[in-house]
């Protein structure tokens, strides 16, 4: 089994597949391990295709990459590491990548400020953190009434999911777990 080399991600699917990417990987930045992007665009090949999608706590992009690759219409990288931002405009520079956006923001504060509304989000902030509950609260609002989002988290420590959040899929990878939910928006009653 190849190992990869500290920094760098291969493109597994799509349009830019086997593609080397460079990311920054001080700061504790890890990209999503290949098995685990290939079972989680399996899942999400019958929606990829013309998705907005945002990835939220970038890192790598690796993400937001593959599924640009995978014929995503748009997404949006956001990422308050001003390093692993120029890596990953220099990706999508170097792929000729387009209908993208990278913001260098915190992704809490992002969520609170945006208007725009997501079919795929990947969410996948540091472990030690209590980021992702915080993302998952804000998340509604930008969430469009078919949406997807990816999580990841440290295996064996499953997240709780807040109100109308609904499990999809779920797996495990060596010391990794991931799964994908999606949000029920409530219906509104007619007048």
């Amino acid at each position: 089994m190849a190992t990869r080399t500290e920094g760098k991600l291969r493109v597994i699917g799509g349009q830019w597949r086997s593609r080397i990417i460079d990311f920054d990987a001080r700061d504790g930045v890890r990209a999503t391990p290949d098995r685990v992007r290939q079972t989680v665009f399996d899942w999400l090949a019958p929606v990829i295709e013309g998705a907005r999608c945002l990835d939220l706590f970038a890192g790598s992009g690796a993400m937001g990459i593959e599924a640009l690759s995978r014929g995503a219409a748009h997404c949006t990288f956001v990422e308050q590491g001003s390093r692993q931002c120029t890596r990953i405009k220099a990706a999508l520079l170097a792929l000729k990548a387009q209908h993208t956006d990278v913001v260098m923001m915190d992704a809490i504060y992002f969520l609170q400020q945006t208007w725009h509304r997501y079919h795929v989000v990947f969410l996948d902030p540091p472990f030690e953190s209590d980021l992702l509950g915080k993302a998952l609260d804000e998340l509604p609002k930008v969430l469009h009434p078919s949406n997807r989002i990816f999580l990841e988290w440290p295996a064996r420590k499953r997240p709780e999911l807040p109100e109308r959040f609904e499990w999809l899929r779920e797996k495990q990878a060596g010391q990794v777990g991931f799964g994908l939910v999606t949000y029920r928006h409530p219906v509104e009653q007619k007048k």
